[in-house]
């Protein structure tokens, strides 16, 4: 049963064209927030707002480019002139392609390790800091962070993304403990296998390999992640800061 808590609230979802990020759009919006939809990928982002619009929501597209600090500023600066205010940001972009060339240390390339940095991890600064003034000048509000659970489990291969997901947790505790007496709150999200446009390539041995060892009887779907943010971004998470959630299926128990 969806609520109305989100009523009113501006909301930017960074990286929402489509899986995790267009399904946390929609929740927001069917929650009653007003949704910035900021993508790379533009059109699909576009075409999620539309949907947004036409269920009802108030949702709008803009561009975005994680490497491009200027792109950064405007997308949150046309959510902030379009909604009047900033109440909070789901930061879910990522450079997938990258991970595809992820290998292991000694075997990696550079360029794939700099990329990988550029994006989900010096991104997610800027992001951090084009949003924040705004949630400061609102009397507080909350960014979520998207990591993995490759941030806490090793594996012989993606290096560069682990590295960069580890990242997010520690930026998510400082903007925590840094803001926090001011309203702010900062949590992070750690999907486990999520079946989204981009897991739509994965073999059904892989599924199967991965259902094996997860302690529930399904893999994640993006809906299950965007319960989560919903939740963050609402008031029913107003104590909970500096937090990582592992949304997973009980992959990873610590």
């Amino acid at each position: 049963m969806i609520s109305n808590r989100l009523a009113e609230k501006a909301i930017i979802v960074i990286g929402s064209g489509t899986g995790i990020g267009a399904a946390t759009a929609r929740r927001l919006a069917q929650e009653g927030a007003k949704v910035c939809l900021a993508d790379i990928n533009l059109p699909a982002a576009e075409r999620v707002a539309e949907d947004i619009v036409a269920e009802g929501g108030d949702a709008f597209a803009c561009l975005i480019d994680l490497a491009d600090e200027h792109l950064v500023n405007t997308a949150v600066e046309a959510a902030v002139g379009r909604f009047g205010k900033l109440d909070g940001a789901h930061i879910n972009a990522a450079d997938m392609k990258t991970l595809l060339e992820d290998a292991n240390i000694l075997e990696q390339p550079m360029a794939v390790f700099d990329r990988t940095i550029q994006i989900n991890l010096r991104g997610h600064v800027l992001c951090t800091r084009a949003v924040l003034p705004h949630l400061l000048e609102n009397g507080g509000g909350s960014i979520v962070y998207t990591t993995s659970g490759a941030a806490f489990a090793g594996e012989p291969v993606r290096p560069a993304y682990a590295i960069t997901k580890s990242g997010l947790t520690a930026l998510a505790r400082h903007v925590a403990m840094a803001w926090g007496k001011k309203g702010v709150t900062a949590n992070c999200i750690a999907p486990g296998l999520t079946i989204t446009e981009s897991a739509g390539a994965t073999g059904s041995e892989f599924r199967a390999a991965m259902l094996e060892h997860t302690p529930h009887v399904r893999l994640g779907e993006p809906s299950d992640i965007a319960n989560m943010v919903a939740m963050l971004l609402s008031e029913d998470g107003r104590w909970i800061n500096g937090q990582t959630y592992n949304v997973d299926g009980g992959v990873i128990m610590r």
